[in-house]
């Protein structure tokens, strides 16, 4: 059995192996380009072999084994900073191993085929391969810089497959707009590291956990709010949030893999990671909570209200994440992680499955060309669809138990993780800091667990069921249906794979109570409860055993209300007559809902205009005034000078000697006097 001293940079280095292989064949051979087979399957086992070494990892650990670090080389030593690369092998880095590499096999699979006709088959999947290789960095990473490092990777590869597609605006703006607003997080980020440095002199995360009590009250606020700022940027939570359902853009298979298992989750590792820094601080604690939960609401309420399927998959997530925050800010690090891994599950397989969609539509609108008919429609929009189930039947199949698992129904995954969150958020009520607050919170959770339900059954309904509605709205269409049918298989395996995750996923985190009520004896059938144990600083649950099961009927209850209301209302060919009635019932807030409560509208009004404006009215001046103006008169003062001393030199052999002799005669003054 391969150690973790061997295993750690095999995991580390075949991803970043898949980028320099074929980034730079491709790059320079242009026949390797056409090799998209290889390409795809080169690439696909760049992560699936760090998935098996993930499994050999874990099965080598227990839970409550110590930590494994492996130093590969010195990174920075100057004065008294020092780093190395790396790389920390424990039961939460594991977990993040396994969830990376084996939804990200997946994703890369899936893209063998939803990319097989893009010219760029080659730059795309070098870029999967740098993503993962970044995202690796960032939970393995032994120190906050390495972290970092990773967390910078993902940023400019979400740039670089977000506007994949450069040549149209719009898909380059929406890479721009992620960029920059992560960056506004990752200026915090860094701020937080410099004063943890300033304090203790190190970054490694052993001597910042074991260095709180040399960090006062003032300091750990200031800390953590920082550091949670930088994870509002990475995993979308307000203010920062407004990239992500632009982020949507890219590559249905991008979307899936920034939004499902990477780049999203980064900023619920980081604050598990230093749990027992947060703990240190409730009033950081509440604000994260806080925080998450208007999150939560807020992108729900949108979420019902959009059209576009992805876009409807894009608002859940950032709601979803919302949870997560939620269960961080209420003492629930363990939930939060248990929410990261179930939600990776189904929404990689909603985001597939649209992906496969939006695939079957391109398709149809395809064979309408074939056919003479030059109908142009949004493969996307989910008004044009209905009744994909006749003729895509593993992915309805595959969708409807994401759809059932987000959802919160039992047994399936997200009925689990979303109510052991919303049990925390109840429990932390009881806490003497802000405890009410936190009812509220649990309100907002449950009003989010209702919405939840409500939309996903809103999308899957009229996607799927009914009638093909194309031609309706589009009659020139008619027909279009013969050009719909199933994925390829390597399309429609993962989305397999990925709903039987949906289904038992959450089995790891059954809650011990359920076994206790019956046993009256401790039960530890929470399986990642226990393997996270002292890693994740969780607040002690004080509910009893009636109070929790109360908490989960009411769950249950409360996401069978939703389902039950989106069935009657979209369950027939009835989505516009429905919305309509929506609108109707909630007026100009419904009104609010569409336009995205004009977030972006305050943020172009708060911050592009006057940076704008300012730029045009004075730096511009600045700039033709002072800087150019400083460039003219030094070119100016140059030519001048030049125009000056060419007057001397004019080739004329007696005016060169009568210099000379000038310069004789003043030497030789200058000697005597």
């Amino acid at each position: 059995m391969l150690s973790a001293e061997v295993l750690a940079p095999i995991i580390i280095g075949l991803p970043l192996a898949g980028f320099l292989i074929n980034g730079l064949f491709g790059l320079f051979l242009p026949a390797y380009r056409e090799q998209k087979t290889w390409i795809g399957i080169l690439a696909t086992l760049m992560v699936f072999l760090p998935f098996l070494g993930g499994i050999a990892l874990f099965n080598n650990f227990q839970a409550g084994d110590p930590a494994q670090i492996i130093t590969l080389f010195t990174w920075m030593d100057t004065g008294s900073l020092s780093l190395d690369i790396a790389y920390r092998i424990d039961q939460l880095s594991l977990t993040m191993i396994l969830v990376v590499t084996g939804v990200g096999s997946l994703i890369h699979l899936y893209s063998m085929g939803y990319m097989s006709h893009d010219e760029g088959f080659w730059k795309f999947f070098a870029y999967l391969n740098l993503f993962i290789f970044a995202m690796l960095n960032l939970v393995m990473g032994d120190n906050m810089m390495l972290l970092f490092l990773g967390w910078e990777g993902v940023g400019v590869c979400s740039y670089l497959l977000i506007g994949f597609w450069y040549s149209d605006m719009a898909k380059s703006d929406a890479a721009k707009k992620a960029f920059i607003y992560n960056r506004v997080g990752d200026f915090a980020f860094l701020i937080a590291v410099f004063m943890i440095f300033q304090q203790i002199g190190s970054l490694q995360f052993d001597d910042i956990l074991g260095s709180l009590n040399t960090f006062d009250s003032n300091q750990l606020f200031w800390i953590g709010l920082l550091l949670f700022i930088g994870a509002t940027g990475k995993s979308a939570q307000i203010p920062l949030f407004v990239w992500l359902p632009d982020a949507m853009a890219g590559p249905t298979s991008v979307s899936a893999l920034i939004h499902a298992a990477t780049m999203v989750t980064s900023g619920i590792y980081l604050i598990t990671r230093l749990s027992p820094l947060y703990m240190l601080s409730p009033e950081v604690m509440m604000i994260v909570a806080v925080i998450g939960a208007l999150t939560a609401i807020v992108a729900a309420t949108i979420a019902i209200t959009q059209n576009d399927i992805k876009r409807v998959l894009a608002y859940s997530t950032v709601s979803q994440l919302g949870y997560m925050f939620l269960a961080l800010g209420a003492g629930g690090f363990t939930a939060a992680m248990f929410h990261v891994i179930t939600h990776a599950f189904f929404k990689a397989c909603l985001f597939l499955g649209s992906g496969s969609v939006i695939h079957a539509m391109e398709h149809a609108e395809h064979h309408l060309h074939h056919k003479g008919k030059h109908v142009h429609f949004d493969p996307q929009d989910i008004r044009n669809m209905g009744g994909l189930r006749s003729y895509m039947p593993s992915t309805y199949k595959t969708f409807l138990i994401a759809t059932i698992a987000i959802a919160g129904i039992p047994p399936l995954a997200g009925f689990f993780s979303k109510d052991e969150v919303l049990m925390h958020a109840f429990n932390a009520g009881g806490t003497e800091f802000a405890g009410a607050m936190y009812y509220v919170l649990w309100g907002v959770g449950m009003i989010t667990a209702f919405l939840t339900a409500f939309y996903m059954f809103r999308l899957t309904l009229t996607t799927f069921h009914g009638s093909f509605k194309l031609p309706n709205r589009y009659p020139e269409a008619a027909g279009a249906e013969a050009g719909l049918h199933e994925s390829s298989w390597n399309m429609t395996l993962p989305l397999w794979i990925l709903a039987i995750l949906s289904i038992a996923g959450g089995w790891i985190g059954i809650p011990n109570f359920i076994v206790e009520t019956f046993t009256h004896e401790p039960a530890h059938i929470n399986l990642l409860h226990a393997w996270l144990y002292g890693i994740a600083a969780d607040m002690k649950i004080s509910l009893s055993h009636t109070a929790e099961w109360i908490l989960m009927g009411v769950s249950v209850f409360i996401a069978v209300t939703g389902v039950t209301l989106a069935w009657r209302m979209y369950g027939k060919d009835n989505q516009e007559a429905s919305d309509a009635k929506i609108r109707a019932r909630f007026g100009g807030l419904y009104e609010t809902w569409v336009q995205k409560y004009r977030l972006d509208e305050f943020y172009e009004g708060l911050v592009v205009h006057p940076i704008v404006k300012f730029s045009d009215r004075f730096l511009a001046v600045f700039d033709m005034k002072v800087v150019d103006g400083v460039v003219n008169f030094v070119g100016g003062f140059t030519r001048f000078s030049g125009g000056v001393l060419r007057a001397f030199h004019t080739g004329i052999t007696t005016n060169y000697a009568l210099f000379l002799i000038i310069g004789v005669i003043l030497v030789i003054a200058l000697m005597i006097f």
